[in-house]
Order: structure tokens, then sequence, then C-alpha cells
């Protein structure tokens, strides 16, 4: 006569699971390998874009829509990577602790965004950092050929759109969370050879 099942799971069964399982713990929240590929970041988008186009037809609310997506991140990004480039600075060779200093200067602050910043989220930086000459107030970060939109091509409808708005938005967010205020906006100026270069325009608030 076969013996009754047990209803538990055997010690055995709940230690191939813990190991299983415990294989996500044991990653490195630290790595510097991109686990996005970037042909997948794009769908994301133009499906993102294309939901919002279903919902309306009026280009300026499409755009402030991913002005506010990116904002969304821009508002967390900054935090995890101060949080990741403290963890790499305070680890020494001799073991002491290197504290990373904080930016405090706009200037340095906007280098900081069209370096480093864009080389963690683009895997490049950005082709230039320019002041307005008119407005003290103003600063320009500029993209020859930005990664959102490099692939993407909307209908000939909403050709004006502006897919880098999302970029905007996230920079707009990372200023506001080092309280630096300001609105951020995506500007296209095509030239010969770079056909989506843009401009993301900063207007700090005086």
């Amino acid at each position: 006569m076969p013996s009754p099942t047990s209803p538990l799971p055997s010690p055995g069964t709940l230690r191939r699971n813990q190991n299983a399982t415990s294989l996500i713990y044991d990653k490195n929240i630290y790595r510097n390998n991109k686990n996005v590929s970037l042909s997948s970041l794009q769908f994301l988008i133009m499906e993102i874009v294309s939901q919002y186009m279903k919902n309306t037809n009026n280009i300026l609310k499409i755009e402030r829509k991913l002005n506010n997506l990116g904002y969304s991140i821009g508002l967390k990004y900054l935090n995890l990577i101060s949080t990741k480039n403290n963890f790499i600075n305070n680890i020494t060779s001799n073991g002491k602790s290197n504290t990373s200093h904080r930016i405090t200067k706009l200037i340095d602050f906007l280098h900081f965004i069209s370096n480093d910043i864009w080389l963690s989220l683009f895997n490049k930086s950005s082709n230039g950092l320019e002041k307005s000459s008119d407005n003290e107030f103003q600063f320009m970060i500029i993209d020859n050929n930005p990664i959102i939109s490099s692939f993407l091509s909307p209908t000939q409808e909403y050709n004006s759109l502006s897919i880098e708005s999302f970029t905007a938005g996230i920079i707009e967010g990372i200023l506001d969370t080092a309280y630096f205020q300001c609105e951020v906006s995506a500007h296209r100026v095509p030239i010969v050879n770079y056909p989506n270069k843009t401009i993301y325009l900063i207007n700090l608030k005086q």
C-alpha cells in the first residue's frame, strides 16, 4: 500500500527553491553592463507614443505627456546614479572611505548632466553645453544623434512631434531634484548628416 503523500514540501525541495531564488540576490546592483537593449527601449517608447496618439491628436499634449513621463524618471535617476557613484568612490585600494563631494554650482551640475548622466543613460556624452548669449538663465545641451529618436519615425501627420520631449523631462526632473528649478524643452534642428540633431533648452527660474 503506497504511503500517503505529505502536504508539505520536502527539505530538499525547499533547499532547491531557495538556491534558485537566491541567485537574484547574488547579482551586483552596481554592475556596469546594460540589461536593456537599444531596440527594446525604442520599441517601448514607440508603443507609448502610439498610445498617446490614440487618445489625442494634439501634438503639444503628446509632448507634455512624454515630458511628464521623463520627469518622473529624472526625479529618481539622480538618486540612483549618486548612490552608485558614492559606492564606487567609497571603495579605495587602502580601504579608507572616500566620500564624493556634492555638486552645488549650476555650471558644474550642467556639465555633470551633459557628460556623466548622458554617458549613464545613452552610453555616450552629449555633443555640447552652451549658454545663451541673450538670456543668462538659459542653457542648451546639444545632441547630434539622440538615441531615443534615432530609429523612430512618426507619421507625416505627426512629423513635428518631438519625441525627445521624453529626454527633456528626464533633464528637468534631475535639475529639480538638485533644487535647480527650471523648464526643459526639446527642439529638433536638423543639419546635414544629422537629421535628428536636438537642442534641449533649459530655462532656469530666476
